[in-house]
């Protein structure tokens, strides 16, 4: 095991090391200055290069990409160029809305797509079946923003259950920052489940047609007891795989719903950060969301070798 975890702890280094260095190259070959484009397009250039010397924009790109991984490795990300407020900072207080979210609606997701996939693969062919398969199709294809926009119309406009957007922020509770991200989670949930309904089905009938399946059923198990002793640990593999990248997914991919539901998380705080190109707090949140993306598929990995000891042996 310590081998196995030595092998994807240097899988993961590698593998952040390679990230920092592609989003930096690409954020720095985008078009636009940020000196030029903060003073406006009528500032002399004595000003301009007075501000690009005060941001550190002057510097080889080498030794500025070597300053901002150095700065993250001790927890400093910089200083934002348009807020001149600690990069690290803004994150933290964006991630407190965004993480919560995403684990929110993750855990909704897993919570209606098990039972909904196990319900389906113990009744294949069935009327329960094709019913769940009917609602995953549905939830596949209905867009989570027009989703998100008609949860607001129904719960937030008409019945008034809930407000149409923003964050009352957690310090006025935590039942009161769960409400203000029900919405939106439910939003983002439904569409995965549907995906992770129908990921579970199909692995759940590869292993039914297992030989140590039906040695289970012939030895007098029933076939729900089969499924939980037996199939469902078997199953989990795919399964695991998929909430990983839904999590990643939810964690990064958030940016349309916090835009319908008005929410200071850190998909806003990207697209805000772009269109003033305040080009350190883009690299940074997204080496932040890359690292959160590479350390869930290293979690996932670890899930792995819990569920299959023989990954272990032949890694």
């Amino acid at each position: 095991m310590l081998h196995y975890l030595a092998k994807r702890l240097l899988s993961l280094a590698l593998s952040l090391t390679i990230a920092s260095m592609v989003i930096f190259a690409v954020i720095e070959v985008a078009p636009g200055d940020p000196a030029s484009f903060m003073l406006g397009t009528g500032a002399q250039e004595e000003t301009v290069a007075a501000l690009r010397s005060e941001l550190g924009l002057d510097q080889s790109k080498v030794s500025r990409y070597l300053d901002w991984v150095g700065g993250m490795l001790t927890g400093d990300f910089g200083t934002s160029y348009t807020y001149r407020t600690p990069v690290a900072k803004m994150v933290a207080e964006r991630l407190w809305v965004s993480l919560p979210l995403a684990i929110y609606a993750l855990t909704l997701s897993t919570l209606i797509a098990l039972p909904a996939g196990i319900y389906a693969a113990s009744r294949r062919g069935k009327a329960g079946d094709m019913a769940v398969m009917g609602a995953t199709q549905l939830g596949v294809a209905v867009p989570n923003f027009w989703f998100a926009m008609l949860l607001v119309l129904v719960f937030a406009i008409n019945l008034r259950w809930f407000s149409a957007g923003g964050f009352v922020g957690w310090d006025k509770g935590l039942w009161a920052g769960l409400h203000a991200l029900t919405l939106p989670a439910i939003a983002l949930a439904l569409p995965q489940a549907a995906i992770l309904a129908r990921v579970m089905r199909s692995a759940l009938l590869e292993v039914l047609g297992e030989d140590f399946m039906r040695s289970a059923r012939a030895k007098g198990l029933s076939q729900k007891q089969a499924i939980r002793r037996h199939g469902l640990r078997n199953a989990l593999i795919p399964v695991l795989t998929i909430i990983g990248l839904q999590f990643s997914f939810l964690l990064a991919g958030a940016i349309i719903i916090e835009q319908v539901f008005y929410l200071p998380g850190l998909g806003r705080l990207v697209f805000q950060a772009i269109s003033a190109r305040d080009l350190i707090v883009v690299e940074s949140v997204v080496m932040l969301l890359v690292f959160a993306v590479i350390l869930v598929n290293f979690l996932v990995d670890m899930a792995y070798a819990v569920v299959d000891p023989r990954l272990r042996r032949t890694s």
